[in-house]
Order: structure tokens, then C-alpha cells, then sequence
């Protein structure tokens, strides 16, 4: 096992990266549209269920990211969970463009918020609250309403997308006990 080393108190951010893409994460886009109408997209993998009663789920986003100011002003937003057929949609949405959406005909979700068909599950929400994070800001939305299909997830790790493979019934090894 490598072991990500410190140095004056600090882990090595490319050795840190490199762990925490041993996590295996499911692989969303999340959308918005402003007030004044424009709509915003881009690729997460920083989804994550927070609370089912109320029901909340969280995710983060770089300080740094242009589409920052239009998601903390939209006041909504909308998580859709892609399935594994879905890739070309998660490169899409990582890659800088002026207009994400002017190839894709939409939905509409919760305060206009771009939904897309065939996401695998989808969580529209009004955002509830952000938490300071580092050099992101987390932002926690209540969901107002939730949807889901039957599909294989795209799965995100090690810097990759792959597809779930289920383990054989009775194939997994024991827990190891601790003493």
C-alpha cells in the first residue's frame, strides 16, 4: 500500500488525489438556470446524500468555477445521476464551452433548472444553505422532488469512468475481524 506522506503538516496534493480517486463515486450533472435565464451545467462526482428527513443532499464546487456566482444567485438547482450510457454527456459537461446546452434538448425541473432525459435519477432541489470547504463551497439542497429510472450507473474512479460489476452471490471473502 502506498501511503500518502506529509510534509510540514500537509499530504501531497497529486499523492491525496491519487487516494481519494481509489473512492468509486457515481457521476452527476449538475444544472441551474439564473434569474435572468442562463443556464448553467457541469460534471460532479462530488454528489452525496445528507439527510432523509428533511431530505437533503450536498455537493461542491470549486471557488475558482465560472459557473460559481450563476449557482449561489439561481437560488435551485438539479442533479442528474447519469447512467452508464451516458459518458459522452459527463465529458461534455467537464469540458469548458460557451453554451452547454445548445446541443441538448432539456427538460425542465424545479425553478427552470435543465433536466436530462435518460439520467438514471434525478433530484431537483432549492438550495438550502453553503458550508466554507477549502478551496470549494459546499452546497446543501433540499430536495423538492426526486425521480428515478432502472439502468446501469456510470461510475467514476482512479480517474476513469467504468461500469458496476456485481459480485456473485456468495463470492465475497469473509470480513476480517479487528482485535
Amino acid at each position: 500500500m502506498q501511503v500518502a506522506q506529509t510534509t510540514n503538516g500537509t499530504v501531497d496534493p497529486r499523492q491525496l488525489r491519487d487516494a481519494l480517486g481509489r473512492f468509486a463515486t457515481g457521476v452527476t450533472i449538475i444544472t441551474t438556470r439564473t434569474r435572468e435565464g442562463k443556464t448553467e451545467g457541469l460534471t460532479a462526482n462530488s454528489f452525496s446524500a445528507l439527510s432523509l428527513d428533511p431530505p437533503l443532499v450536498l455537493w461542491s464546487i470549486r471557488r475558482t468555477a465560472p459557473s460559481l456566482d450563476s449557482f449561489l444567485s439561481a437560488g435551485a438547482f438539479a442533479v442528474n445521476v447519469l447512467a452508464s450510457d451516458q459518458r459522452h454527456l459527463a465529458q461534455h459537461f467537464a469540458t469548458p464551452r460557451a453554451d452547454k446546452f445548445a446541443e441538448f434538448s432539456c427538460g425542465s425541473g424545479h425553478g427552470k433548472c435543465p433536466v436530462l432525459p435518460g439520467a438514471l435519477a434525478i433530484f431537483e432541489c432549492e438550495t438550502e444553505r453553503t458550508v466554507e470547504g477549502g478551496d470549494h463551497l459546499i452546497i446543501i439542497g433540499r430536495v423538492i422532488r426526486a425521480a428515478y429510472g432502472e439502468a446501469e450507473p456510470l461510475i467514476f474512479s482512479r480517474g476513469e469512468y467504468c461500469l458496476p460489476s456485481a459480485l456473485a452471490a456468495g463470492s465475497a471473502a469473509p470480513a476480517r475481524r479487528r482485535a
